[in-house]
């Protein structure tokens, strides 16, 4: 692996989404290696708590465009990285104008700010949500078929880039992480992060909730094995205008998943399984190409990593966010999200 060394350039960045879970790591990342970091975030998911003490934090959203060129204006950014997303792909389906506009016309004012300003490089998060289902394991050749709204907004943006390469020459790195836990992830969302979910219910004495029968598989992916790539990408030799899934490598049916989380947090396995809701059955990925680009020699393990996040659930408590009270489609919504919403 070869990186570039840091030039003599204007070294602030843009980091959306920087209360947030992964965000947050990835500023931290920035901040250890001399960036000046500008952290913006509507705090709608995330904790002003999170952001580091050296970072530059703004309360305020992607869609807010006047708020986004006063902040380009303003840093002169060298480079984006764009985390912010309301990443709910089950949920997605029934909120799909908030889903295309907070994914896709928040990320567009990021990226027509950028190239109005001359950024040096935009680094994006997709998901492997954008390859679908029956395509496993999911490499990048493949064409991608999203089957959520919330894949196809990822999709979109990352056509866009593509795009805003070949019109105007911003260089791009585009990551498609999946199933990503760990330390600070917003654990009292009630419709993603099944980990959270699970740590939650774990200390509310609640059982586990699963949809289906629980043998839907997954690679579980802790933070700390893709924050620092993010943060490093645009220095590294053959990562700009590339596409990578970075992520873990072991598979875990969720009923594997719950048993190790149960355990790590000291309850019972006892799961509550629910009728199964509209989504991909086995999603895992292939990821020797970022394994070879970035160097990825060691992935933390899930038997490492659900303690060590169990052991922060524990400090912080159970956490509650808000319902969401925006259901635009109410037809096919799971009954257990249409109960907890009181429809």
């Amino acid at each position: 692996m070869n990186t570039t060394e840091k030039t003599d350039m204007n070294d602030s960045v843009l980091v959306t989404g920087g209360a947030g879970f992964i965000g947050s790591h990835v500023v931290d990342s920035l901040v250890s290696r001399e960036f000046d970091v500008v952290a913006l975030d509507d705090l709608s998911g995330g904790y002003a708590a999170n952001v580091n003490s050296r970072a530059t934090f703004i309360e305020g959203s992607i869609l807010d465009v006047d708020l986004i060129d006063q902040l380009f204006s303003r840093y002169r950014f060298r480079r984006v990285y764009h985390l912010a997303a309301y990443a709910a792909e089950g949920l997605s389906h029934f909120i799909r104008r908030f889903n295309y506009t907070n994914n896709v016309v928040g990320s567009i004012n990021l990226i027509n700010a950028s190239v109005n300003s001359d950024v040096d490089c935009f680094v994006f998060t997709s998901s492997i949500a954008v390859y679908g289902a029956n395509q496993v394991p999911m490499s990048e050749d493949l064409m991608p078929n999203p089957e959520d709204p919330y894949g196809i907004a990822k999709r979109a943006v990352e056509l866009d880039l593509m795009a805003a390469k070949e019109m105007f020459g911003l260089d791009y790195v585009t990551f498609r992480p999946h199933n990503v836990y760990g330390e600070r992830q917003n654990i009292g969302d009630r419709y993603r992060n099944v980990v959270g979910i699970f740590m939650r219910q774990a200390m509310m004495n609640e059982p586990f909730t699963i949809f289906g029968d629980g043998n839907q598989t997954r690679a579980f992916t802790h933070v700390a094995d893709i924050a620092d790539i993010i943060a490093r990408s645009p220095d590294v030799d053959g990562a700009r205008n590339q596409v990578f899934n970075v992520g873990a490598d072991e598979i875990l049916t969720v009923n594997e998943l719950g048993r190790t989380v149960s355990s790590a947090m000291g309850v019972e396995f006892q799961p509550e399984y629910l009728a199964a809701r509209k989504e991909v059955v086995h999603a895992y990925a292939d990821h020797s190409k970022s394994d070879r680009v970035f160097d990825c020699r060691t992935k933390i393990s899930i038997q490492e990593g659900i303690p060590r996040m169990a052991d922060w659930a524990k400090e912080i408590g159970p956490r509650r966010s808000p319902l969401f009270s925006g259901i635009e489609i109410l037809q096919n919504l799971p009954p257990s999200w249409s109960d907890e919403l009181q429809l």
